[in-house]
């Protein structure tokens, strides 16, 4: 099965296919609908995601300068009220005052295309971008997991390879450049990454790598992750006859809202394209 003639990698499929191949398949290619819960317990695991989505949306409006007071009025319950005072309390500073508010981004890099939705681009203009993203998971991953996630490696080259978009008379290099995680679960502990030009070479390397896995899987067969203990959180394992029964929520890493998942209409929101 060939990839469509305008697929877009984006973080969440190149994760997909990273740890799993044959969920990447089932998902992007063939669209299979989800036949089996995710988690247990189900209520808990949908209010986590709500608050989650609740929460992004609060920061957004905080970030484009709506009143506090009416933004916390959004918070229904201790929990959503303890992630926003937390926010508040603790964001990262400080941040250059221009600032792309769920903005996304979008590149060819070696003939593929490539995507990415940023919660917040903070840009000093000749000086520095600084990208920041909020993150609902329930524990915060170690850094070594962090500095390992397509994200991590996507976001910032991206970016760079997008800055010139921003003002073509400003020619930014990838050490100007610097990736935030804020963390509900450690507000007061955000994980930072700075870029280089160094690490830009390996991800640009890495990213297209990862792509023509991708497509060579397309002209073979996309295999089951060997790593058996991952199904039991995934949708599809009756598929793959890889267990009916969901896992625990506890063990799960990171339960973010996902962008791919929500179809996101990209001409409804800031788009830059490079």
């Amino acid at each position: 099965m060939k990839l469509p003639p305008d697929f877009s990698f984006s973080q969440n499929n190149l994760q997909d296919f990273l740890e799993c191949p044959r969920r990447f398949e089932l998902r992007y290619l063939l669209r299979q609908p989800w036949p089996a819960i995710q988690s247990q317990p189900v209520v808990e695991h949908e209010q986590h995601l709500r608050r989650g989505e609740i929460f992004h949306q609060m920061v957004q409006q905080h970030q484009i300068g709506l009143p506090v007071d009416k933004i916390g009025a959004q918070a229904y319950d201790q929990t959503l009220l303890g992630w926003w005072e937390d926010y508040l309390g603790s964001m990262p500073q400080p941040l250059p005052e221009h600032r792309l508010v769920e903005h996304t981004l979008q590149s060819a890099h070696s003939g593929y295309r490539f995507i990415a939705k940023f919660d917040l681009i903070a840009i000093q203009p000749g000086e520095k971008m600084i990208i920041v993203d909020w993150k609902t998971s329930r524990r915060k991953p170690p850094r070594a997991i962090l500095s390992q996630r397509i994200q991590t490696r996507l976001y910032p080259f991206l970016l760079w390879k997008c800055s010139g978009a921003f003002d073509q008379a400003i020619s930014y290099s990838p050490e100007q450049i610097e990736m935030i995680y804020w963390f509900t679960a450690d507000p007061l502990s955000p994980e930072r990454f700075k870029y280089s030009q160094k690490q830009a070479e390996r991800d640009g390397e890495y990213l297209l790598e990862l792509v023509q896995q991708v497509e060579h899987h397309t002209q073979t067969y996309f295999p089951l992750t060997s790593q058996e203990q991952r199904c039991s959180l995934c949708v599809y394992r009756s598929l793959c006859n890889r267990g009916i029964t969901a896992g625990n929520i506890d063990d799960e890493i990171d339960e973010e809202v996902d962008d791919d998942r929500l179809d996101i209409a990209f001409d409804q929101i800031g788009e830059t394209e490079f």
